[in-house]
């Protein structure tokens, strides 16, 4: 999905009419631990009542405002078809393509729209052209699977060398930095790296910022996947100062599904071939590295009013109830035995995604098991997580709509389920 046509200006920028649509804040205080806070934000959730859901990181649920305007958006590209996406829609896209650049804090023609994160990461990760025989390409047991692929993919095309690491367990910052540091110094024909800002399998947050500046430095490109961290953290992509990036805004963003984003630094545009696809021939432009074909309109179209829901709460008060929320299972399983939990306090590595896994209990088939445990014995929903080095796990994702009770009833399961071992 791209949005074609002139140079997208900050003088356009403000004078979105998008941009300047914004709702009222939710009466109260958004402190973490305000339940009564919480409970008005929920109330704007249609939420399951078969289950604790605790596995939100598949994709975010749609709070009920923006899913009354989706449907509202659907009608009407519905009902008008082509004459509205032939004739407006280019213009409704370039408003939805400055607010989100202002979110981001970039340039609007250093973001094209995407159908979701793998799809940016992909046309990221093949549309690389600065790889030669010779070099060789890094990625770690945390990163997304479609994702190693993509790299391996690449690799193999180019001639390329394949390094894979392991990402410490337990982990810490400077610890993280050092395995990256030793895999650039044992390899210093690399080329490129992939990093993983917030991982889907264990919830580890990586400083990226300080990783990207050290790769940098020794002529290693970094592609950053940060399907998960964007909307779970406060931050813009300055904040991470990387080249090229990808984006998910169904996930934490709360926007329908289908919306993903590419991100690429104007300088580094010609590191990134055109996609095969593409029939506009402009090189300069970013929407000539993604062609997706036909989309769903109405989705991208619902992108303001989830960033109208969260402006609402705040993007600094979300990180910190989900970390929070995250928190306070974790404080209540800390001295329980068997119980291993993958993420470190530091409130700098994990946001509101944190796995476990009991003692032993490393296998695949072990942590479907306990999943479904929680499922079946405690009606809590969970997913278990392959591919982590250390062995399988079961991921714990909190969302807005959950309460304290909530956790607090999967941390008393997995106290019970510790003492009663094996599953």
């Amino acid at each position: 999905m791209f949005v074609k046509g002139a140079a997208l200006t900050s003088a356009a920028l403000a004078s979105s009419d998008l941009r300047a649509a914004s709702p009222a804040a939710l009466a109260g205080k958004p402190v973490a631990d305000n339940e009564a806070y919480w409970a008005k934000v929920a109330a704007h959730y249609d939420v399951t009542q078969e289950v604790i859901q605790l596995e939100n990181g598949n994709w975010g649920m749609m709070a009920r405002p923006v899913l009354d305007a989706y449907k509202g958006h659907l009608e009407r590209v519905n009902r008008d078809t082509s004459y509205y996406t032939r004739r407006k829609f280019g213009h409704d896209a370039i408003d939805v393509q400055l607010r989100v650049a202002a979110m981001l804090r970039v340039d609007p023609n250093e973001i094209v729209f995407t159908r979701n994160a793998t799809e940016a990461l992909k046309a990221l990760i093949g549309g690389y052209n600065q790889l030669k025989p010779g070099d060789a390409v890094l990625y770690a047991d945390l990163d997304y699977d479609s994702m190693q692929s993509a790299l391996v993919s690449k690799a193999r095309q180019a001639g390329a060398r394949i390094v894979r690491m392991t990402m410490p367990e337990p982990a810490d910052g400077a610890a993280v930095i050092d395995a990256y540091v030793q895999a650039f110094e044992a390899n210093p024909d690399l080329k490129l790296v992939l990093l993983t800002h917030l991982s889907h399998r264990t919830g580890l947050v990586i400083p990226v910022h300080e990783i990207v500046k050290i790769a940098r430095e020794r002529g290693i490109d970094a592609i950053v996947d940060a399907a998960h961290s964007w909307g779970q953290l406060d931050f813009a992509l300055p904040d991470l100062d990387a080249d090229f990036v990808g984006l998910n805004l169904h996930k934490w963003i709360g926007a329908p599904l289908g919306v993903g984003a590419a991100y690429i630094r104007q300088s580094r545009l010609s590191a990134i071939d055109p996609d095969p696809a593409d029939t506009s021939h402009d090189i300069d432009r970013i929407y000539s590295r993604v062609h997706t074909g036909t989309t769903d309109f109405a989705a991208l179209l619902s992108v303001p009013d989830a960033l109208n829901f969260r402006e609402t709460i705040g993007a600094a008060p979300i990180q910190l109830r989900l970390q929070y929320l995250r928190d306070r299972w974790v404080s209540q399983v800390a001295d329980a035995p068997n119980i291993q939990v993958l993420t470190p306090n530091d409130p700098q590595m994990h946001a509101g995604i944190t796995s476990f896994r009991f003692a032993g209990k490393i296998s695949v088939e072990d942590n479907k098991a306990v999943a479904k445990a929680l499922l079946e014995r405690h009606g809590i929903f969970t997913v278990h997580r392959d591919g982590v080095d250390g062995g399988a796990c079961v991921r714990i994702t909190p969302a807005l709509f959950n309460s304290a009770d909530d956790v607090d009833a999967a941390a008393k399961a997995l106290r019970e389920m510790a003492s009663n071992l094996p599953v």
